[in-house]
C-alpha cells in the first residue's frame, strides 16, 4: 500500500504503557546521559542515552549516516526491558534509538535535519515519555502537542524547535526507522484515519 502523499506531523496508531517507560527512566544512571552534539543548537541542557547506536556502542548518540558498522542495541538496553518491548513494536528496521532529554528551562533553537521525511525513506519517530503543557513544540510555524505515550512522525527536514519553559525536563524515545511494508501500513492507517490525505 503506497501514500500519495503524507502530512509534516502525523500521530501513528501506537501507544505505550508511559507508566512503565517512566520507571525504566528513573533507573537510568546519572552518567548514561550525554550531551548532545549539536551545541550551536540549544541553551541549556539537551542530552542524550543511546539505546541502538553505531556498533552498539555506550555514550554515542549520533546517528552517523556515513558510519560503516550496522547499528545495535547498546548494553544499556539490554538491562530495560520496557525499553526493548518499546521497540520492539515496530516491526520494521530501526537504526538509530534513544533517549533524548531537554532539561527544564532549555530549548532547541530551529533548525532543519536532513532526509527525515517519509519520502526519504527514513523518518525520525518520537514516544513521549515525560513531557507537559509548557513544552513547546513547534514544526513549520505550527505547534505539535505530544502526550506521554503516543507515538508521533514529524517530517524533521522542515524548520522546528522546542522550548522547555516549566520546570520539569521532558524526556522522549526517538527512533529513526526504515519505512518498510510494515511502517508504510502504519502509516495508511494513521493518514486515513485523520482524513482528507489520499492512501492510493
Amino acid at each position: 500500500m503506497a501514500l500519495s502523499s503524507v502530512p509534516d506531523r502525523l500521530r501513528l496508531p501506537l501507544s505505550f504503557d508511559v507508566s512503565r517507560l517512566q520507571e525504566e527512566l528513573a533507573r537510568v544512571p546519572a552518567e548514561a546521559w550525554v550531551p548532545h552534539f549539536n551545541t550551536r543548537f540549544y541553551e541549556g541542557e539537551w542530552s542524550g542515552v543511546p539505546l541502538r547506536s553505531v556498533g552498539g556502542m555506550e555514550g554515542r548518540i549520533y546517528p552517523d549516516p556515513t558510519a560503516r558498522q550496522a547499528y545495535a542495541d547498546t548494553p544499556l538496553l539490554g538491562r530495560h526491558p520496557a525499553f526493548r518491548e518499546a521497540l520492539a513494536a515496530f516491526q520494521c528496521p530501526i537504526g538509530s534509538a534513544r533517549l533524548l532529554k531537554l532539561a527544564a528551562r532549555a530549548n532547541i533553537r530551529e533548525h532543519t535535519d536532513y532526509n527525515l521525511a517519509f519520502e526519504d525513506g527514513e523518518v525520525r519517530i518520537h514516544v513521549p515519555i515525560v513531557t507537559h503543557p509548557e513544552v513547546s513544540f513547534v514544526l513549520s510555524g505550527r505547534r505539535v502537542d505530544m502526550r506521554p505515550g503516543e507515538c508521533w512522525y514529524l517530517n524533521f527536514n522542515l524548520p522546528h524547535r522546542v522550548d522547555n519553559s516549566g520546570d520539569t525536563d521532558r524526556v522522549h524515545l526517538v527512533l529513526d526507522c526504515v519505512v518498510d511494508d510494515w511502517l508504510r501500513d502504519v502509516f495508511a492507517r494513521a493518514t486515513a484515519a485523520e482524513g482528507g490525505v489520499r492512501v492510493a
